[in-house]
């Protein structure tokens, strides 16, 4: 099985002592799909970084020896079949009961004597979430992905605000109190996305610590196709979006359509000043649909913008239920 010693001299970091394990139960989450190339070494990586945690692994339909890789390094393991990261990280939280949850990638590119570090940004701070941001190491990222990553990330802070410079990061911490009320919905690599935008939405306390990210080891391909899950990304934004800010999403839609059918209307308007006739009744009639239909897509964001409110404080209060990692003695 081959070692994780070259990815450790390319991150070649050092993290400061830490004293958060007393009294609070930690779980490492690694979702896997077809990664027994890599996974047994970051199991034992993980237990020596973090040798009070209890180490998952699950195993989301692979085809190789994933699951007895993992067994066999002590892990954990567990079986997902609903395929999808999303669909892994929503039985993830379901299952596991810890007080601190380390949610990482078994591909061996994530650094985990980073773990603990975290964890301690997480716990000193009273934080709910830390993200683990990615300075990738040569060859890390595929062409591509670096470009598509800083679109994301300007989308999200257009949309929903700043807070995040790496949202697509694997690589998190996360409290009790945010995994247990986080209503997992996406599938897919759109999970890292959804738990971003979940944090801005509640306007949850999160830090993030720049990490080195290192190439996968050889032997091991990425899952992620580029184009395909981009799209899907992207189309998990806009879900969000509407979900989350239906008003702004409806109202742009509607005063779009009013603006549209203004503009459609100059010539018609013109004409009937100058003959008191309408000669393109059609057009008439399209105006007439497209000024229904802008005050209409307002009503509606407005409709929805209250019981958006409505589930937001009720996830607020669901939150709010659940002890923070502060108050764990």
């Amino acid at each position: 099985m081959p070692k994780l010693d070259h990815v450790r001299e390319e991150l070649n970091e050092v993290f400061p002592q830490t004293s958060w394990v007393r009294g609070r139960s930690i779980a490492v989450l690694l979702p896997c799909y077809n990664e027994a190339t890599s996974i047994a070494d970051v199991v034992t990586d993980f237990r020596r970084a973090l040798p009070a945690a209890q180490i998952y692994v699950y195993d989301n339909n692979s085809t190789d020896d994933t699951s007895g890789a993992a067994n066999r390094a002590g892990a954990i393991v567990r079986t997902e079949r609903h395929q999808g990261k999303g669909s892994v990280v929503r039985r993830m939280l379901a299952d596991v009961d810890a007080d601190i949850y380390v949610l990482a990638d078994g591909d061996a590119t994530y650094n985990p004597d980073a773990a603990g570090h975290l964890i301690d940004v997480l716990v000193t701070r009273n934080l709910d979430m830390v993200v683990g941001t990615r300075a990738p190491t040569e060859g890390a990222y595929r062409r591509g992905h670096q470009a598509g990553n800083r679109l994301f990330n300007l989308v999200i802070q257009h949309l929903f605000g700043p807070g995040f410079s790496d949202i697509l990061s694997g690589y998190r911490v996360l409290s009790r109190r945010f995994a247990k009320s986080f209503p997992v919905a996406t599938t897919g690599f759109e999970i890292e996305t959804e738990l971003s935008v979940h944090a801005l939405d509640l306007k949850i306390a999160t830090a993030e610590i720049p990490l080195r990210y290192g190439a996968r080891l050889a032997g091991s391909h990425s899952k992620l196709r580029t184009y395909r899950d981009g799209l899907r990304i992207f189309g998990a934004l806009l879900w969000l979006y509407k979900e989350l800010k239906p008003l702004s999403f409806f109202g742009t839609l509607g005063i779009s359509l009013t603006i549209a059918a203004f503009g459609i209307s100059l010539p018609l308007a013109r004409t009937y000043l100058e003959t008191g006739l309408v000669p393109r009744l059609p057009t008439a009639i399209l105006v007439t649909g497209m000024v229904q239909l802008g005050v209409l897509s307002f009503a509606i964001g407005l409709v929805l913008d209250a019981i958006t409110r409505g589930r937001r404080e009720a996830k607020r209060m669901r939150y709010l239920d659940l002890q923070s990692v502060a108050e764990k003695t």
